[in-house]
């Protein structure tokens, strides 16, 4: 027990011996706390860096853009772009193309998908732009190879849809419904939708970005300030991505010759309800194409307002109303829309007949009208027809063909440009322009066109400030590099035309093509024979049939004279060396040939065919 004094503290001899404890204590632990602290405080500029280091943004060290043109450029139709950045690659569209006159029996024409099949564990997906067949109409036969995702808008993805389910590929499709806003994530891609007008609902632009730059595909547009759906183009949008910087601009070039604005499709409505009521009490029949709903959308008013009902004539046409309809983008009066089995039973001033058929293809709806080959369908005197279309570049001859015709069955056919019965759904220069101006693109290339669209656009893009040097005039199978120093042609990759004809897809190629070319041009002599394997002694013939070269019952002399040709060159060669049909073969194919020309100046196809017994 400690002593305590008269205050009760303790001993202060007691306290002192403490204190001292105490600053000893106190003095003792000062080198302790500084071997403590100072490696606390060689620490703390290593956290305070490590701290700054990761505010600092990570630099990414950037690849060049690669975009592949697999279609759409120097021709109209089959649009297919691949990009590739990094170990990624993505699609925007696969379209088809229909044959020139210069592709006898061919049905349509796609992309060369080998490029893509190639590659396709990099390819994430394809991003479609609208539902268009020159969008669209390969998709069914590139799924057939390779199944990546779809995505598209929902209008689009619903024409999608129809297509497949004709391929029996609709059950294993990945399709994707998005929608203008939506931010698409595809490998290091990240694809913004943008809407914008055109003459098919839902079309978009594309701002396609990655680590290496941002590029801006407009697709098909136009601006349309009072388009029929009331949703004007996101001008607003577009500025604003343009505002944070653009690597390279795709725009359509379609119209890149036709100085001015593109008309609003409001006008076309406009006309028909002028057109309609011209009538009078004749019947009415409207050409346009299938895909085109807001046309089709204003035939339906014009005709309601008139208390007419409407007839719908084409499968095409029919599907897209229908799949139109279904998702609420027409609008269509109960009881409006009458099959073409009925036609009989309404007079003729309470019809209206829209049918497909407006660039005169010859098995198109309207010109089996025109050459009375239309099974419900009879046109005559009592007719009103509106051609609501322009003709494309090549066509001109077939759709006056298919006017004249249906004149002389005594018909009014209103097809003139002055009548305001169509408008184009492309942009025309100062639209393209304006474009350029809010995207303000570091690089330009131009697309969507044959060679004379593509360079009248180049030399808009210059005017409006663009340097010829970052300008690309690109063509299918280009392969396209850009980085920020600069953008070159740095390759090319597969990108042929593949015919489809029939149920067969690329079975036709060029040497079938040149034969076909061939027959229709000078015709077919086939020459056979029979001979002996042993000795090679003519046992039979030769006999020639021909077909597309000669009417034979006027040419009888100069069958004759070609079988004793014939004759005496297989018993020249075969009696030299019976078993070698081959060498005999090509020169009784070479006399023929050459006598038939000197007699016709005709160089038909010949096949000569030997056979042994």
């Amino acid at each position: 027990m400690a002593e305590k004094n008269q205050f009760g503290e303790k001993n202060v001899n007691e306290k002192k011996n403490k204190n001292k404890q105490s600053k000893f204590a106190r003095y003792s632990r000062i080198p302790q706390k500084r071997n403590q602290q100072e490696p606390q405080r060689q620490q703390k500029p290593q956290r305070t860096q490590r701290h700054k280091q990761k505010q600092q943004p990570k630099k990414v060290e950037k690849k060049p853009v690669r975009i592949a043109f697999l279609g759409g450029l120097n021709e109209v139709g089959k649009n297919m772009t691949l990009y590739e950045y990094g170990e990624s690659m993505m699609l925007v569209d696969c379209g088809l193309a229909f044959p020139d006159s210069d592709l006898p029996g061919v049905d349509l024409v796609l992309p060369d998908f080998s490029y893509v099949e190639k590659n396709i564990d990099k390819v994430k997906g394809i991003v479609v732009t609208h539902g268009h067949e020159d969008h669209i109409g390969g998709l069914a036969y590139l799924l057939k190879s390779v199944n990546i995702p779809i995505y598209s808008t929902k209008l689009t993805i619903g024409l999608i849809q129809g297509k497949l389910k004709e391929h029996n590929l609709l059950s294993s499709a990945k399709l994707n419904v998005v929608k203008p806003g939506d931010r698409i994530k595809l490998g290091e891609f990240e694809v913004e939708l943008i809407h914008v007008n055109h003459s098919i609902p839902d079309a978009v632009a594309l701002a396609v970005r990655c680590d290496g730059g941002t590029v801006v595909q407009m697709g098909d547009f136009k601006i349309d300030t009072t388009p029929i759906d009331g949703d004007p183009i996101d001008l607003a949008r577009l500025a604003q991505i343009g505002s944070e910087g653009v690597m390279c601009l795709m725009s359509d070039s379609t119209n890149a010759e036709r100085p001015g604005y593109t008309e609003s499709e409001s006008k076309v409505g406009e006309s028909f309800d002028r057109l309609f009521r011209s009538a009078g009490n004749r019947r009415i029949i409207v050409a346009t194409f299938a895909s085109n709903i807001h046309r089709v959308q204003q035939i339906i008013n014009s005709a309601a307002s008139l208390g007419r009902k409407v007839a719908l004539s084409g499968r095409s046409l029919e599907n897209v109303v229908a799949v139109a309809k279904e998702l609420g983008y027409i609008d269509v009066p109960d009881g409006l829309i009458v099959s073409l089995d009925t036609l009989k039973r309404y007079p003729e001033d309470k019809m209206v007949i829209i049918t497909t058929g407006s660039q005169g293809e010859p098995m198109s709806a309207l010109s089996r009208m025109a050459f009375s080959d239309h099974r419900k369908v009879e046109v005559g005197p009592l007719d009103y027809i509106i051609i609501s279309a322009t003709p494309i570049p090549g066509n001109e001859k077939t759709v006056g063909k298919v006017v004249n015709e249906l004149m002389k069955l005594g018909a009014e056919v209103i097809y003139e440009k002055m009548y305001d019965v169509h408008v184009s759904g492309h942009a025309c220069q100062e639209e393209l322009k304006m474009i350029m101006s809010l995207v303000k693109p570091q690089y330009f290339i131009p697309v969507h066109g044959e060679q004379k669209h593509l360079q009248k656009h180049r030399i808009l893009a210059e005017s409006m400030g663009i340097d010829r040097k970052n300008i690309i005039i690109a063509d299918n199978g280009i392969l396209v590099e850009m980085t920020d120093g600069g953008i070159r042609v740095a390759g090319s990759v597969p990108a042929g035309k593949v015919y489809v004809d029939g149920s067969g897809v690329g079975d036709v190629g060029n040497i079938v093509l040149r034969d076909r070319k061939h027959l229709s041009q000078d015709g077919i002599i086939i020459i056979t024979a029979s001979v002996e394997a042993d000795t090679g002694y003519i046992v039979s013939g030769p006999e020639i049939i021909t077909r597309g070269f000669v009417y034979v019952k006027e040419s009888e002399e100069l069958i004759e004279q070609a079988k004793r040709i014939a004759y005496d060159t297989l018993d020249e060669r075969l009696g030299r060396n019976p078993s070698d049909l081959v060498a005999a073969k090509t020169r009784v194919r070479d006399d023929i040939s050459r006598f038939v020309f000197d007699k016709t100046k005709r160089s038909p196809m010949i096949v000569p065919i030997i056979m042994e017994v």
